[in-house]
């Protein structure tokens, strides 16, 4: 059970993150390159195999994944993409938490190879998505949550979900408490 002064100061945090993402001046687009070879888009350009192509996408992360009006599976992008799909659901019940390793990995392994880019979509490309973004980005790039989200809304404006904040904020802890007890990770 958390005491409510962890709720407090837990409203606080995700208070002050929103701020940070308010400080972003940007229009939404279909598509934007957020750290190198890193995209974050909507679900219109994902289902675009041609403008994926110009783009250079290799691998596609759908974090909509069957959800209405998300085509997308290995079969519909065919050998020309690498594709993994996520059944997020935008809501301030569903753990996203759950898919945060997973999709860092996927990401993480497409972009060690040469030439290779990432697409990460959910609907509109500003809650799902950027969420597993911002958690590759503190997983395998070893940025605070503060940081990746600064980060993130110098390229694209996003806008995560306040149940998405407050799990990235456990995950912000985490890593600093793992990197306290043990610097190597």
């Amino acid at each position: 059970m958390t005491a409510p002064e962890d709720n407090q100061h837990d409203c606080l945090a995700i208070k002050e993150l929103e701020n940070i993402l308010d400080t972003c001046k940007l229009d939404l687009t279909p598509v934007d390159e957020v750290w190198s070879n890193l995209y974050i888009g909507n679900v219109a350009i994902a289902q675009n195999r041609t403008a994926l192509q110009r783009l250079g996408i290799t691998h596609v992360l759908n974090a909509a994944h069957s959800k209405q009006g998300s085509i997308g599976d290995q079969e519909f992008y065919g050998n020309s993409f690498v594709y993994y799909g996520i059944p997020a659901e935008d809501s301030s019940q569903f753990d996203l938490s759950l898919y945060f390793k997973p999709a860092a990995d996927f990401i993480h392994k497409a972009l060690k190879k040469k030439d290779c880019k990432v697409l990460v979509h959910c609907i509109m490309g500003m809650s799902r998505s950027a969420t597993l973004v911002l958690a590759y980005l503190m997983l395998h790039h070893r940025l605070s949550l503060r940081s990746a989200i600064q980060k993130v809304v110098q390229k694209r404006a996003v806008y995560p979900n306040r149940n998405f904040l407050a799990l990235l904020l456990d995950l912000d802890r985490n890593l600093k408490r793992k990197r306290r007890l043990c610097p190597l990770l």
